[in-house]
C-alpha cells in the first residue's frame, strides 16, 4: 500500500514560474513553516489565506537594512496606482485592508487628491489611513529618487523605485501554496486598488472580496513579471 502524500510532500513537489533562487527561498519557509507546527487545519487554512506567505514576506524585510531610500512621509507618488489592479495581495490581507478602511466609507480619499491614488489615502496629508495593515506590495516598494517616482507616476519609466526582493520571495510562497493545496483548498489572490475603492465606497466584506477577486491566472502572470524583473537586476 503507498503511503499517504503529505502537505510537506505537496510541497516539496510544487512547482512555481519564478525566480530558482526566490522559489528555493519560499520553499524552504513553507517547508519550516509547516514542519514546525504541524499540518493541521489551522496551517493549512494559514496556507490558503496568504498568511503564511505574508510571515515569510514580512520575515524577509525585518532582516533589510536598506540605504539611501528617498522614501518619506506624505510622498505618495507610489500610491498612484497604474491600471485597476494597483498590485496582488492574499486574502489575509484583503480582508485586514477592508477591515482598516470601511469604518472611513464615505470619507473623502486619495482619489480627490489624484484619481489614480489609492483610495486607501487621506487625500490632504497623503498619508495611509490603512497603515498597520498596508499588504506587501506597500511595505517592499522603495526608491531611491523622489523624482523618479513622479515620473514613474507619469507613465515614464525611470530607475529608483522597485521593490525589494521579501516582496518575490512572497509571490512565490503564494504560487508554492496554491500548487501544493490544489484540488483541496482555494488560495486566491486579490486587486488592491479594487478591494480598497469597494471597502470606502461601503460596500460589504463579501461584496469587496468578490469584486476584487482575481481570476487564477493574474498570480502566474504576476510571478511571471515578477522572474523578468529579477532577470533584469541579475
Amino acid at each position: 500500500m503507498s503511503k499517504p502524500t503529505t502537505l510537506t510532500d505537496k510541497l516539496a513537489k510544487a512547482r512555481v514560474p519564478s525566480h530558482p533562487h526566490v522559489a528555493d527561498r519560499a520553499k524552504r519557509g513553507l517547508m519550516a513553516f509547516v514542519t514546525s507546527t504541524g499540518a493541521s487545519a489551522e496551517v493549512v487554512q494559514q496556507l490558503a489565506d496568504g498568511s503564511a506567505a505574508q510571515g515569510i514576506g514580512r520575515i524577509g524585510l525585518s532582516a533589510l537594512t536598506p540605504g539611501g531610500l528617498a522614501c518619506q512621509r506624505g510622498c505618495a507618488f507610489c500610491c498612484i496606482l497604474s491600471g485597476e489592479d494597483g498590485g496582488t495581495i492574499t486574502e489575509a490581507e484583503a480582508v485586514a485592508l477592508y477591515d482598516a478602511l470601511a469604518p472611513l466609507a464615505g470619507a473623502a480619499d486619495g482619489r480627490d487628491w489624484h484619481p489614480d491614488a489609492c483610495p486607501s489615502l487621506d487625500p490632504d496629508t497623503r498619508t495611509c489611513r490603512a497603515y498597520d495593515a498596508r499588504p506587501m506590495i506597500c511595505r517592499a516598494y522603495v526608491s531611491t529618487d523622489v523624482e523618479a517616482c513622479k515620473r514613474v507616476a507619469e507613465g515614464e519609466p525611470a530607475d529608483g523605485p522597485g521593490t525589494l526582493e521579501p516582496y518575490h520571495t512572497y509571490l512565490a510562497a503564494i504560487g508554492l501554496s496554491r500548487a501544493a493545496l490544489k484540488g483541496t483548498k482555494r488560495v486566491a489572490t486579490y486587486a488592491l486598488s479594487r478591494l480598497a475603492a469597494a471597502a470606502v465606497e461601503g460596500e460589504t466584506r463579501d461584496a469587496a472580496l468578490n469584486k476584487a477577486r482575481h481570476a487564477p491566472s493574474e498570480l502566474d502572470a504576476e510571478l511571471r513579471r515578477s522572474k523578468r524583473d529579477l532577470s533584469r537586476a541579475t
